[in-house]
């Protein structure tokens, strides 16, 4: 009997997860369990197809996906839940206008995605009760990953990323839905998770180990420069020596040594193309299909142009030709740290002149540009987009519920009712979920915990949220102890 044997198994229990051709390759004369390696392929294939009938509306419908994460925590009544009839301290300074959708309102903030609601789904109803978590660095690692943390001060901050930590959810997603493509799996730009001095946290793989880190793109410049994503290419990805391509290399051995050894593996697998896949993905360094993909000056003026011309903007554009080349998951973070002025969505003091001038305009363009662009070229039907923060804002203006200074003219945290977007790969087209009250402060039904949002990512991925995986105690642990909001798919 020859064995490789890859990643380990034990950790998944759903019959979509059990082995598989890259996780164990095991053939003898008594073959795998008793069962030849066509026969094992056959059963799996059937359990996947059994499993995707079954699965609800939405089941395995997202084949990439790109996270827009507004870190900061954008205010919902400047954006897109207005209220009126309200006392001045709540109401934005901001005029409502019509949307796609009768009877839904926008501020004037967004005048491009008011006109393409009508492609997309809004959550407004996103809401969580904090324990220690009205600060950002706690509400972005439990956005991040499903879960919250024991050691959390009072004012919500973390300690930095550990191998401890509960995985981001893209490093799950290219775990359990390795990318088919010789591409890079999963992708950050322009700009880690950070608040204050802790970098990082929520953004990385935790206790699933280096191999399934994101591939970094963070271009030199700091939050001011606009033109930062005008100077990348492939050479600011930030690799570790133990990603990819030493993966890639080990596995070509392998493969050839099959090939010389037991020529009888290429018979059962001739119809899984292992060969053509190890060729694409060795030749990946070499051939240039990720510079290519890093290249925003193939695409023209007027797309770049619709994105917006500034980091956030063209962000988004690289996104798209990211995940058309092949990669799974693309985080694109909002590109000014929290805790921050000027862009930041941290709007505790000069709300009305940063959300028209600065923040809003990128949101609006760029966010409108990825849609639309995704929609034209029909490659919404499997790509899964979602735009959502921390937290909200608090609806009063000038008070405090985080410990933090507001002027009369700024915001704090508000965890309790915000409002989030989702387009594409089965969700609905045109549809408000949840409502908020009078005031914007808490839901009036159908309320979203973020880990329900998380648990509806994994579903449309076809993976089932409750899926367990083992942490650095060899405990086991959900993806998220969540379910997936079925009424978001249509």
């Amino acid at each position: 009997m020859f064995r490789i044997i890859g990643r380990p198994g034990r950790d998944l229990c759903d019959n979509h997860l059990s082995v598989s051709r890259r996780d164990v390759l095991r053939v003898g004369a008594s073959g795998l369990f008793g069962l030849s390696l066509p026969t094992l392929l056959q059963l799996q294939a059937a359990q996947a197809s059994e499993k995707s009938a079954t699965g609800g509306p939405g089941w395995n419908r997202a084949k990439r996906m790109i996270m827009v994460y507004l870190q900061g925590g954008p205010s919902h009544l400047d954006l897109w839940d207005p209220k009126e009839n309200v006392p001045d301290k709540v109401k934005s300074v901001f005029q409502p206008i019509s949307t796609k959708i009768p009877g839904i309102q926008y501020t004037e903030n967004l005048p491009k995605l008011s006109q393409i609601n009508d492609k997309f789904t809004m959550i407004r109803s996103m809401s969580y009760t904090p324990n220690g978590l009205f600060n950002h660095t706690a509400a972005i690692y439990q956005m991040m990953t499903g879960y919250t943390t024991d050691k959390v001060s009072a004012s919500g901050q973390l300690e930095p990323p550990s191998p401890k930590d509960f995985p981001n959810f893209g490093s799950n997603i290219i775990r359990l839905r390795p990318a088919d493509e010789p591409m890079l799996p999963f992708v950050t730009l322009p700009r880690p998770l950070q608040e204050s001095n802790v970098v990082g946290k929520g953004g990385y793989a935790g206790f699933l180990g280096k191999s399934y880190d994101p591939y970094t793109l963070f271009p030199e410049g700091d939050d001011l420069d606009m033109n930062k994503m005008d100077r990348i290419n492939v050479s600011d990805l930030q690799l570790r020596p133990e990603v990819f391509a030493v993966r890639l290399q080990r596995r070509a051995a392998l493969r050839d040594l099959i090939n010389a050894q037991m020529p009888t593996i290429n018979a059962a697998i001739e119809n899984q193309q292992l060969d053509e896949y190890f060729n694409q993905a060795l030749s990946l360094v070499v051939s240039g299909k990720a510079r290519e993909a890093f290249d925003l000056g193939q695409e023209s003026e007027a797309v770049r142009d619709s994105y917006g011309r500034n980091t956030f903007g063209q962000s988004c554009l690289l996104a798209r030709r990211l995940i058309e080349a092949g990669t799974r998951v693309v985080e694109v973070i909002w590109p000014k740290v929290a805790n921050s002025d000027n862009h930041s969505w941290d709007h505790h003091v000069d709300l009305s002149k940063r959300m028209k001038n600065q923040s809003a305009p990128m949101l609006d363009a760029g966010l409108t540009g990825l849609i639309s662009d995704l929609d034209s070229r029909g490659m919404l039907e499997d790509t899964l987009v979602v735009a959502v923060g921390e937290f909200g804002r608090s609806p009063e203006r000038g008070v405090s519920t985080s410990g933090n200074g507001n002027s009369d003219d700024g915001r704090d945290h508000w965890p309790y009712c915000y409002t989030s977007v989702l387009a594409g790969a089965g969700i609905k087209r045109g549809y408000v979920h949840g409502k908020s009250d009078k005031t914007a402060s808490s839901p009036v039904d159908s309320p979203v915990h973020p880990a329900q949002l998380l648990a509806t990512i994994y579903h449309a991925f076809g993976i089932d949220p409750e899926t367990i995986v083992y942490n650095h105690l060899n405990q086991p642990r959900e993806l998220v102890k969540a379910q997936a909001v079925s009424e978001l798919f249509a």
